[in-house]
């Protein structure tokens, strides 16, 4: 069995019966065997269905932001956002899928040389449990709209959520089979990858399980996208809006509890604004207090797990033992306080060596590291072994352009925080994944680029 948790209160919520492999062969049959049927529909009339997918989610939204938050403990008002987010996406591609994939022609020597774009087949989605819909619709709703079928391996702390999507592209009238959950550990996914009806795979998640994945699906020579964890640096200058860059950076640094790959997590400061940046990041940060994440005005719920709460404060002691000074928060509820709550806290005097550099802090725990000017800021920026997304905060936008091209990241915003957005690509480089997913590069990622030449005999 798959048992679900309220973070909020450590009780439990719903079991779910694992299914068994004749059911997941079964799973998999079905969504291949429907492929022919999708593919041959008219990319018109797949995307109207993935766009109606948009409308059930706005119908759903709020029952649906209840779940999300019952289930992982994102506030109330953060889960309703992620729904409209998720309509949004399935009106991009509704409205643009078609001209994405429309024949591209070329010209040739040749009297006809034109590229098509094709489905690939049914693909696996291996998805986290942080954004429980945006994750998935994210993938699902270019995927379908290609033409290829899907399965889902969801976490198993928001299983609700799996099967929930699953209804909802069931009440948009898509034919059964287009899009399946699977409920499953998540040590039963080498089958489920090796299985020949799989044609392609994309995971988003951390970067062990992205390795895993990744080697799995290259044995059997599919493709797979990944989109891995992330140490974003958040650059701020001498020259910065210093109210606005601590304001951008702590509302990234805790939305969704922080628990997010794009959340700011190295906040990279030149030293002389370093002591009044510390300042404004107290002020900003002070106005978060965790709270019951039903509750209409709390920004910041409990961590998802008890198990991730207590990786974060390891994290935060074992830097502050090799010389990080706390500047907030940095201290573990009581035990008889129910919930996985943890404060939003502050770090400075980070360096290279220490956990909250060098490793994904996956909570409400931002850290300042000094940099002596522009130069030493880019080089700390670009001393990880991530490269998911970044920030730079300059009231000189070509300056800060010029440093956005020489960041290691698969994007960087310019004095806002990094988001995804369905008119962008997404995705990182090193160890935060390849691939992307979003706008018409995410579109083409699982389908078959063909090329056709034609000469009149």
């Amino acid at each position: 069995m798959i048992k679900t948790t309220n973070p909020a209160t450590g009780k439990a919520l719903q079991e779910y019966r694992v299914h068994a492999p004749g059911e997941v062969q079964e799973r998999l049959e079905r969504g291949d065997r429907v492929f022919t049927e999708w593919s041959g529909r008219s990319v018109e009339e797949r995307a109207r269905l993935v766009g109606r997918a948009g409308e059930i989610l706005r119908q759903r939204q709020h029952d649906l932001a209840v779940l999300i938050t019952r289930e992982m403990g994102k506030p109330i008002s953060q889960s309703s956002s992620e729904i409209e987010k998720c309509a949004w996406v399935c009106d991009y591609y509704a409205e643009n899928g078609p001209g994405f994939l429309a024949d591209e022609q070329v010209s040739t020597e040749y009297d006809r040389s034109y590229v098509l774009f094709q489905p690939l087949g049914l693909i696996l989605a291996v998805m986290p449990w942080n954004f429980p819909f945006w994750q998935v619709f994210r993938f699902a709703a270019p995927a379908l709209t290609a033409g290829n079928t899907a399965v889902l391996k969801h976490a198993s702390n928001v299983m609700g959520c799996a099967l929930a999507i699953e209804e909802v592209f069931t009440a948009a009238g898509l034919p059964e089979g287009v899009f399946q959950s699977l409920v499953l550990p998540s040590d039963r996914m080498e089958a489920v990858i090796e299985n020949p009806l799989v044609r392609a795979v994309t995971l988003t998640g951390s970067e062990p399980a992205g390795k895993a994945v990744a080697s799995c699906a290259a044995r059997q020579v599919k493709k797979s996208v990944l989109e891995l964890g992330g140490s974003d640096p958040y650059l701020v200058l001498e020259d910065a809006d210093l109210e606005l860059a601590a304001a951008k950076c702590v509302a990234s640094r805790l939305n969704n509890g922080g628990q997010t790959c794009i959340a700011a997590k190295r906040f990279i400061v030149q030293e002389s604004v370093r002591e009044e940046f510390e300042s404004r990041l107290i002020h900003e940060m002070s106005a978060y207090p965790y709270g019951d994440p039903m509750r209409g005005n709390i920004q910041l719920g409990p961590l998802a797990r008890d198990d991730l709460r207590r990786d974060l404060h390891q994290q935060v002691t074992t830097s502050i033992g090799q010389g990080a000074r706390l500047l907030l928060g940095g201290r573990m509820p009581e035990s008889s306080e129910p919930g996985f709550y943890y404060p939003a806290t502050l770090l400075t005097a980070v360096r290279p060596g220490m956990p909250a550099f060098d490793e994904e802090t996956f909570g409400p725990v931002g850290v300042v590291v000094a940099a002596a000017d522009e130069k030493d800021a880019v080089a700390l920026a670009n001393q990880s072994s991530f490269g998911l997304g970044a920030a730079v905060f300059s009231r000189d936008l070509a300056r800060a352009e010029r440093i956005a091209g020489q960041l290691q990241a698969g994007c960087v915003f310019i004095n806002d925080f990094v988001k995804s957005d369905p008119r962008m690509p997404f995705g990182g480089v090193r160890n935060s994944g390849y691939g992307r997913e979003l706008s018409r590069y995410g579109i083409l990622e699982f389908v078959n680029i063909k090329s056709v030449v034609g000469q009149e005999s």
